[in-house]
């Protein structure tokens, strides 16, 4: 098959073996792949996680159809259409444990089915599970013109947040928020953005942050958030380090919760992806969770692909077609 694989010289095209799966995976025709800021790491030769260095095929999430199903497989067989998120995406075929793909619903394209696996998994985690958000509350999402971030914004709307604020330092991109549920859209390259959120959560400050930007923001996070307030960290674009005042943490008693795939079981991330279907899958069959599209390359231009999320220059997804 066909496949973008990690060498010497940068990603290349190559020919490899179609993979196969184990008794507890499926192996997927993948008709469209999507692209996350990891696959930039792991295309440069890095580790992330379990995966990465030479002769890798990077790739988190594809939608496709199933093509063989593992001895221990449930609830698949071949010919059913499903969007993953595992390893090795950018290519033909791709394997990955059952528990981590679900049914597309009837009417959904592939385009749209590959934006929306870790989205989903990541915010509902991040949201429900670890924020604990609850209608009525106040939420912050960092970072929230991403496609995650997107998401992220219309599950709290979905949840009933009564206040939903959400970052961007790109103005363009700042003025689209609205469009996926914020009822205020800061720019946290602004010093007063802190105080901002404590006016429109009427001085008590928002319940929950939900910070995939990290080191840069995270004491105007606690400058923000209400006492006994829960901050998530999802990721760290911003920087994995920085200064962090303990004695704010302590005075507001913040719930600080750090989450990331790349520890996680096979189990607990079956686990994850069940709670999500459990809680979101209606709306996302009704259409109601979305990720626009910014760009589609095919798979022989990957490196275009990457150079553009690289840049910064998209808002949405960019996928990959092989």
């Amino acid at each position: 098959m066909k496949a973008a694989v990690v060498a010497n010289e940068g990603l290349q095209i190559s020919e490899v073996p179609t993979p196969r799966p184990k008794a507890n995976e499926v192996l997927i025709r993948v008709r469209v792949a999507s692209l996350n800021r990891a696959d930039l790491a792991v295309a440069a030769g890095h580790q992330h996680g379990p995966t990465g260095g030479i002769g890798t095929v990077p790739g988190l999430e594809w939608a496709g159809e199933v093509a063989e199903v593992g001895a221990e497989v449930q609830g698949f067989r071949p010919g059913d259409r499903v969007m993953c998120s595992g390893a090795g995406g950018y290519a033909e075929y791709a394997v990955t444990d059952y528990g981590r793909a679900a049914p597309i619903p009837v009417g959904m394209s592939f385009e749209t089915a590959t934006t929306l696996p870790l989205a989903l998994q990541t915010m509902h985690d991040a949201i429900i599970t670890n924020g604990r958000l609850q209608r009525g509350e106040s939420i912050l999402i960092q970072g929230a013109s991403s496609g995650v971030g997107l998401v992220g914004l219309q599950i709290a709307r979905w949840r009933g947040a009564a206040v939903v604020i959400g970052t961007s330092t790109n103005p363009e991109r700042r003025t689209r928020l609205a469009e996926f549920g914020t009822t205020l859209a800061l720019d946290t390259k602004d010093p007063s953005w802190p105080d901002q959120v404590q006016k429109a959560t009427t001085g008590m400050g928002v319940d929950v942050i939900i910070d995939q930007v990290s080191a840069s923001v995270a004491n105007g996070n606690m400058k923000a958030a209400a006492v006994l307030g829960r901050i998530v960290n999802v990721g760290r674009l911003g920087g994995a380090k920085g200064e962090f005042d303990f004695d704010l943490h302590a005075l507001k008693r913040i719930s600080y919760i750090g989450v990331t795939f790349r520890t996680r079981s096979v189990e607990e991330v079956r686990e994850i992806n069940r709670k999500m279907r459990a809680d979101l899958w209606e709306a996302v069959t009704a259409g109601e969770l979305r990720v626009p599209v910014d760009s589609s390359f095919p798979l022989n231009e990957v490196a275009s692909a990457l150079a553009r999320m690289r840049a910064n220059q998209h808002f949405g997804k960019i996928l990959l077609v092989p």
